[in-house]
């Protein structure tokens, strides 16, 4: 995906001490970022906007 696509989302922590976060990305964003249910995302924080991106790398591990 190379376009941008703009969303806001809520973040929830799972409870469990991890560090992690849980997000419900739209339907939509998930269909255009070609990601499902369990796919591994990269964080970035990019000129003041927060930037969600595969991380292909750890899926393949896995």
């Amino acid at each position: 995906m190379s376009e941008t696509m703009r969303t806001t989302v809520v973040c929830q922590d799972p409870g469990d001490g991890s560090g992690e976060i849980i997000i419900e990305i739209p339907p939509d964003v998930l269909k255009a970022m070609s990601i499902g249910l369990g796919d591994s995302l990269r964080i970035k924080f990019v000129d003041g906007a927060i930037v969600l991106e595969p991380d292909r790398d750890v899926d393949a591990k896995s």
